[in-house]
C-alpha cells in the first residue's frame, strides 16, 4: 500500500486517522467550534485528524434547500480553520472548475459518490498536485472502482485514497458489503470507511435525505474490525438542527464513542 500524506497526517502507515466535520459549512462558527473539539479528542486518543466541510452541497434532494456558503466564502472560511487550528483540511469539488481554486486552500481534494466515474473531474483534481479522495459510488462494484484510481495515477495524480459508503438497496436505503474494504485496498491504496454516510436513507424525508444514525457505531466497528486506514464522520453539535444530514450525523458525544471503539479495534483489543 503507498500511504497518503495531507498536510502532517499520513493515511495509510497504521496509524488510525479521522475525517470528521459538519456535512456543511454553515458558518465560520460552527467549523471552528467543531474543529476545536475534533482535534482536542484526536490528541487525545492518538488519533491523526483532517478537518472536513463542504462549501457546496450540489447534489441535493431539493433544488429549494440549502447548499452552504459557495465556493469563495467557504474557502475562505476552511482557510481559517487551517490557521487557526493547525489542521489539515478538506472539501469536495463538484466542477472540474473548483479543483484548482480549492486546491489553493485545502490539503486534500474529495470526489462525492455520485461523481466517481466523471473522467475530467478526476483529472482535474490530480492535476493540482494534491491527494485526492474519491468517494466509491452508491451504484459501483467495489473492484470497478479501480478504474477511479487508474484516472488519477493516469492525470499524474500519485497520491489517491478511495471511500466506502454504502450501496444503493432497492430505493431510499443503503447496505454496506464488508467484503468492498479488502477488495478496494487490494488496490494497493488506503480505504477510508464514511461510518455516517453509510446510514443515510437517499431522499427518505421527501424533500430530503433521512438516516439510521443508531446503526452508525456498529458499523463503524466492524468496518475497524475487517480494517480500515481511516473513519470518515459527519460531526455537528447539535445533529438535529443541522442544515444538511442530520440524521446521519453525530454529536460530540457520539463520535467520541466510535472513536474510541475504533482506536481499540485498531489496537487488536477486545472491547
Amino acid at each position: 500500500m503507498v500511504p497518503v500524506q495531507v498536510g502532517n497526517v499520513v493515511i495509510g502507515n497504521g496509524t488510525p486517522v479521522l475525517l470528521g466535520g459538519p456535512c456543511m459549512a454553515e458558518s465560520l462558527e460552527l467549523c471552528c467550534e467543531v474543529a476545536a473539539y475534533l482535534k482536542e479528542l484526536t490528541a487525545e486518543l492518538g488519533i491523526g485528524y483532517i478537518f472536513k466541510a463542504s462549501y457546496d452541497k450540489a447534489n441535493r434532494s431539493s433544488g429549494s434547500t440549502r447548499r452552504g456558503p459557495g465556493r469563495k466564502v467557504g474557502l475562505e472560511w476552511l482557510a481559517e480553520v487551517k490557521a487557526r487550528y493547525q489542521v489539515p483540511v478538506l472539501t469536495d469539488i463538484h466542477e472540474s472548475s473548483d479543483a484548482a481554486p480549492a486546491a489553493e486552500v485545502v490539503d486534500l481534494l474529495q470526489i462525492p459518490a455520485f461523481l466517481c466515474r466523471q473522467t475530467d473531474l478526476l483529472t482535474a483534481a490530480a492535476r493540482t498536485g494534491l491527494p485526492v479522495n474519491v468517494k466509491k459510488g452508491q451504484f459501483m462494484a467495489p473492484e470497478d472502482m479501480k478504474g477511479a484510481v487508474e484516472k488519477i495515477h493516469g492525470a499524474g495524480g500519485s497520491q489517491v485514497m478511495l471511500t466506502e459508503r454504502g450501496s444503493s438497496f432497492g430505493y431510499h436505503n443503503l447496505v454496506v458489503d464488508f467484503r468492498s474494504l479488502p477488495v478496494m485496498r487490494g488496490f494497493g491504496v488506503p480505504v477510508i470507511f464514511d461510518a455516517t454516510h453509510s446510514v443515510q436513507l437517499p431522499g427518505g424525508q421527501g424533500g430530503s435525505s433521512g438516516g439510521n444514525r443508531e446503526f452508525i457505531r456498529p458499523l463503524a466497528r466492524a468496518a475497524a474490525a475487517v480494517g480500515i486506514d481511516g473513519i470518515f464522520a459527519e460531526v455537528h453539535p447539535h445533529p438535529d438542527q443541522a442544515w444538511s444530514d442530520g440524521p446521519n450525523s453525530l454529536d460530540f458525544q457520539a463520535i467520541r464513542r466510535v472513536l474510541q471503539d475504533y482506536v481499540a479495534l485498531a489496537q487488536g483489543v477486545a472491547v
